[in-house]
This record gives structure tokens, sequence and C-alpha cells, in this order.
């Protein structure tokens, strides 16, 4: 799951960079904000529909989902850095960056605490909005520091995860880096290693091109359309997006989910998968597994025993299992096919 990213105040100081900044607000940071929560919210949606069984299998665990998950997380984090240098850049205004720090910091103990009532098996510990409030303080000093420094770190940081893992890492005071030798089961998980080096850059893109950015035509841009105003209204807001968005999902999805029922093949993806790993670990060969899997993902459909969750009578399970070990004796040549 990924939180927006709530790193602009609703007024903020001129940026600065490596030759000063300019005096007024860009919309256009407002707007990529935007961008970015509303591919979060897509990706929040493919999610629940998989988790709610809408869809054939839970797209956002895949490789490709996982991977725009990252991608989105990212950019969230980058703006991160550029609202400190927004914010921050020509000194720390303490007042706006601690009310800020506050909202976050609440903000993401009430994920904690709303994830371990729904997901006590997999509650959020250390999602973005943790490693946004850590990150937004650990990034202060980089503001005056030279932008090359910034970058420099940045790639040390991204770096870490693949140059040190460590088992004694992993206990759970310490999981918030990222170190560990394993991966700890959570629905967020956002360790400041590598996650606080895309922090870092956008502090160094921040210092870099925020003057370039305002003096060109894109830099000028103002919402006149509602769309426009719509979308730098969002991204103002974003922390209170992130708040409400998925809840809201959730409830008209799994109102959805009661009218029309689970998808016909929800799950199957995972029962084959499932599948070929015991049968692999039980001395299955690989294409007899695969062969077996299908068969009985088939055979079970046929007689009316797929059941996505497992909830099988004694006789059905049995039965279930009669035919699975008549699949794979097929799948082996030994049997003819059920």
């Amino acid at each position: 799951m990924i939180s927006a990213d709530p790193s602009a105040s609703r007024t903020q100081a001129p940026p600065a960079s490596e030759g000063g900044g300019p005096a007024r607000r860009l919309p256009v940071i407002d707007a990529a904000r935007a961008a970015a929560l509303l591919a979060m919210a897509a990706y929040h949606a493919t999610w629940d529909l998989g988790f709610l069984r809408l869809s054939p299998e839970n797209y956002a665990l895949s490789g490709l989902g996982r991977a725009a998950a990252h991608v989105i997380a990212g950019s969230f984090l980058v703006l991160v850095g550029i609202g400190l240098v927004l914010m921050n850049g020509r000194g720390i205004r303490p007042r706006p960056t601690l009310f800020r720090l506050l909202r976050i910091a609440l903000a993401a103990a009430a994920i904690t605490a709303a994830t371990w009532v729904a997901f006590p098996d997999s509650f959020i510990f250390f999602g973005i909005l943790h490693c946004i409030a850590v990150a937004s303080v650990l990034g202060l000093p980089f503001l005056f520091l030279p932008a090359w420094a910034s970058a420099a770190c940045a790639i040390l940081v991204l770096a870490a995860p693949h140059l040190v893992r460590a088992e004694v890492l992993d206990a759970p005071a310490l999981l918030f880096l990222g170190l560990g030798a394993g991966t700890p089961r959570t629905n967020d998980y956002v360790p400041l290693f590598p996650w606080f080096g895309m922090v870092l850059a956008g502090i160094a893109a921040g210092r870099l091109g925020l003057t370039r950015l305002a003096r060109s035509r894109l830099g000028r841009w103002q919402p006149r359309s509602r769309l426009g105003r719509a979308a730098t209204f969002a991204g103002r807001h974003s922390l209170a997006i992130y708040l409400v968005h998925q809840p809201v999902l959730l409830g008209l999805l799994s109102g959805g989910a009661m009218l029309t029922g689970p998808h016909p093949r929800a799950g199957e993806a995972g029962f084959r998968a499932e599948y070929v790993q015991n049968c692999r670990r039980t001395g299955g060969e690989a294409r007899s597994c695969r062969v077996a899997a299908r068969c009985t993902m088939e055979r079970l459909r046929g007689e009316d025993l797929w059941r996505a969750d497992g909830g099988f009578t004694p006789e059905q399970r049995l039965r279930a299992q009669g035919l699975s070990q008549a699949c794979y004796e097929a799948a082996e040549g030994t049997r003819a096919a059920p």
C-alpha cells in the first residue's frame, strides 16, 4: 500500500538553489503531486480488487505491480525532498516545520493503529508516512550542504541494501532501517534504506533545478481550467486525500463484492502456484506438476469442488485429494486422465 506525499505546506518559503530561488509557489509541483496521487489510487484500487477476489488474481502483487508501486513511492519521496527545499531552503522555519511533522507523525500513528485492527498479521509499522516523517528530520541538514553532497549521499543510501545485509538488523527495533537479512510481513514497508535516498535525490534536484523551473514556461504555469484547479488543490491536500481514499475505495468495492460475488477465476493462479510448489517439494517433476495443477483445477471446477478459500467438508477433501492424485499420475503417464 502507498501513501501520498504531504511534504508541502499551504504557505511555502522561496526555494533555495545554487543560484537563488523564486519567491512564489509553483503550481506545477502541486500538479505533479496530484498525478502521483492518481497513480497511487489506481494501484490501491487494483490491490483492493485482488484482496476482495473481484479480479482473477491480485495484479498489484505481480512483478509489474510491485515495480509500479516502487515507481509511485519513489516519485512521492522525491517530491518530499523538493518540498523540504521549498519550505526550508533559505532557513529552517520552526513553526510550520514542526506543525507539518506533527501532522505526518499523527497520520502515521493512525495508519499503524488502523492496520493493527484490520490486518493484525501484516499491519503497517513503518510505511511511507513513517519514512516521510523520519526523512523530513534527517533531510534538514542536507538543505544547507552543496547539492553534489546530497546527490552522493543519495547514491550511497540507495546502494546500502545491496552492500549491507545482517541478521542482527532483523531485530524488531531495527527493521525500520531495511538492512536486515529478511523482509518483514507488512502491507507497506518503506525503510530508510534505500528510500531515504529518494528524498535526498529530491533535495539535490530542488537545490539545482527549482530556480530554473520557476523561470521556465512550465514553472510560470497557472491552473485556469477546472481540471487544473482540481489537480493543484489535490496536490496541496495530499495527506488528507491519502487518509480517506483507501477506506472509501474499500467500502465501495466491498459493497460491489457483496452484490456480484467473487470473480469466477479468483484464486486460480494462487492455487496452481501452491500446488506446483508442494508437488516439487515432494519430489515431483516440474512439468508434471504444472500439468497436474491445471488438470486438478479443471476437475475441481467440473465437479463443483472448487473453493478459493479451501473450505472443504471432509468428504469433499477426500474427493479433491483423489482427483489431484489421479491428475498427477496422468501427467506422469502412469494413469489415464480422470
